[in-house]
């Protein structure tokens, strides 16, 4: 069997609602998502505005993909007012002012009266984003991203498999269990590091993906992962990683092991018929993450309509497919 060497990976749960909040459960925030989604898929575009403005009501903390959604729906739709206030709440939640203006599907918004008066509160609205980021864990993390990725490339410029399999062995995984080692004690004391504690869900989730992919020998017999994983679902329940994160960790693992020819979400690795979709499906609903289906289907809405729903694209590089044999 053809062994799997580290791989540099590009750059590119709802209780009872309480006026603490203490309870929040994202997988039910994350089930809320997918039933706003299937309304989309469905062409009831006003409901599902309703539905996610009810959504952002109950919690505190907002992924900014959803509200990104909720805002270009509601220009799509004609429903400004709408459209204005999700602005106003992505601001918040990071939307920055670059990113905003580059938004075609945002031009009708730019247009209402009511526009000027928000642009001119930016600042005052992305202070409040800031405000609860933590900057050094953030600069950590950062710095540790930076390492992780000089050491993955330093993987990839070896010639030949076993020259890659041996350099992520000796070189690679002394580096990464240093990387976990230091991850899991923010974990344990500030939360997993992603967009909710420091506005960034990709470097943390590479760390523990490369982690993940070191070789079928090391990943064979590596516990410190599965040592951390349990954290990694409680903070999936707490709201610090999302969904997409989780499964790409998890996937990495699996399609590591087992030469690309496994998955378990449907992110890496081939999905080789009806029955192992029916699996995948049921590993997705678990952790928050919508159908393969209604994946499509939102695909096929985005071509459509020129919607931009923020659907993960990743290593799939478009439509899931089954590989019937």
């Amino acid at each position: 069997m053809k062994k799997f060497h580290l791989t540099l990976i590009p750059i590119g749960f709802l209780l009872a609602f309480s006026k603490s909040k203490a309870q929040e459960n994202y997988l039910n925030y994350h089930s809320k998502v997918i039933e706003c989604e299937q309304l989309i898929v469905e062409e009831k575009y006003t409901s599902a505005i309703n539905r996610f403005d009810s959504l952002f009501k109950q919690f505190d903390f907002l992924f900014l993909r959803d509200v990104k959604v909720a805002a270009e729906l509601s220009a799509f739709e004609k429903d400004y007012k709408s459209g204005l206030k999700f602005t106003k709440l992505g601001i918040k939640a990071g939307w920055t002012l670059e990113s905003i203006k580059k938004n075609d599907n945002l031009r009708s918004l730019r247009e209402q009266p009511e526009w000027a008066r928000i642009m001119s509160t930016y600042d005052s609205l992305h202070n409040i984003y800031l405000s609860r980021l933590n900057v050094q864990i953030k600069e950590q993390v950062h710095d540790m991203f930076k390492k992780d990725q000089k050491k993955a490339l330093a993987t990839l410029l070896r010639i030949g498999q076993k020259a890659k399999r041996r350099y992520s062995e000796r070189k690679f995984a002394p580096h990464s269990e240093h990387q976990l080692e230091k991850l899991e004690q923010i974990l344990n004391e500030y939360g997993y590091p992603g967009e909710r504690l420091i506005g960034n869900n990709l470097w943390s989730s590479v760390i523990l993906s490369h982690h993940n992919s070191i070789s079928v020998d090391y990943n064979s017999k590596d516990t410190i992962y599965e040592h951390i994983r349990p954290k990694l679902l409680n903070a999936l329940n707490k709201g610090e990683i999302s969904p997409y994160e989780l499964a790409q960790i998890e996937d990495w693992r699996i399609a590591a092991l087992n030469n690309h020819e496994l998955t378990s979400y449907g992110f890496l690795g081939s999905i080789p018929d009806n029955s192992e979709l029916n699996k995948v499906n049921r590993n997705r609903s678990e952790i928050g993450l919508r159908s393969i289906e209604l994946r499509k289907n939102l695909i096929d809405i985005e071509k459509s309509t020129g919607l931009n729903l923020y659907v993960p694209k990743g290593w799939q590089n478009g439509e899931i497919k089954i590989e019937e044999k």
